[in-house]
């Protein structure tokens, strides 16, 4: 089938098969190898992206049901800059050990950080209770959160 969507502020058109999951279609044909498949069940998060501005997991998307849709990955929003200071936090507070959820639990903190720009840390632990991270333990992903929104607000 062909399809035509906008990922990361480029007009794609491509042909695909129908049962091609759209992080398959970002990874494989894109070569946007950020959006990180792990269950490809929907559970872990490691997928996340944002359809006309509202996070979904790649992995639950068929391609051709982003047809029209605007598609932001890890990729773009690192090359906007939109999230080099979260990106900043994760490092230095040591919240990205093996990275591979990294991808996704940036994606989820920034839609936060848009959505709330003084989560509590509760609030900040709900929001990614969708995106697992076996390494870290979530005290430094937190963290790193929290001293992003702090810092945004007081400039």
């Amino acid at each position: 089938m062909k399809i035509e969507l906008t990922v990361n502020g480029e007009t794609i058109g491509a042909e695909v098969e129908p049962r091609v999951h759209l992080g398959d279609f970002l990874r494989e044909h894109l070569s946007l190898t950020g959006t990180h498949l792990g269950c490809e069940h929907g559970v872990c998060g490691a997928c996340t992206v944002r359809i006309d501005g509202a996070l979904a997991r790649a992995c639950l998307v068929l391609a051709v049901q982003a047809d029209g849709c605007a598609v932001e990955t890890i990729e773009g929003l690192s090359d906007s800059g939109e999230i080099a200071d979260l990106q900043q936090a994760f490092l230095d507070r040591n919240a990205l050990q093996c990275g591979y959820c990294t991808p996704g639990m940036l994606i989820a903190a920034q839609d936060l950080l848009m959505r709330d720009p003084a989560p509590d840390r509760d609030t900040i632990r709900e929001h990614l209770s969708g995106n697992y991270c076996r390494c870290t333990g979530y005290h430094a992903i937190v963290d790193a959160i929290a001293t992003t929104a702090e810092s945004r607000r007081t400039g």
